[in-house]
């Protein structure tokens, strides 16, 4: 991630475009504290990698157990 002052910036913008365009990340900042952050325009949500990613949560989960331990016992405990 890249980080330039707001003057920077404004003189810049197409440079900065550019580095966004190609995948990169540009906080601006102004008298030294970040005000915005420029990134790539990506969908929010990608179905395919969600329901991957959910199978193989289920897929890890198969086969662990408690082991004897009650469930309302870990969220009295503050563990859930």
């Amino acid at each position: 991630m890249k980080e330039v002052g707001a003057f920077e910036a404004t003189n810049r913008l197409g440079t900065l475009l550019d580095w966004v365009e190609q995948g990169e990340e540009v906080v601006i900042s102004w008298r030294g504290k970040a005000i915005a952050k420029l990134v790539p325009n990506r969908p929010r949500v990608d179905r395919e990698e969600a329901r991957a990613a959910a199978q193989a949560i289920r897929a890890m989960s198969k086969g662990v157990n408690l082991a004897g331990v009650k469930l309302k016992d870990l969220i009295n405990e503050g563990r859930l």
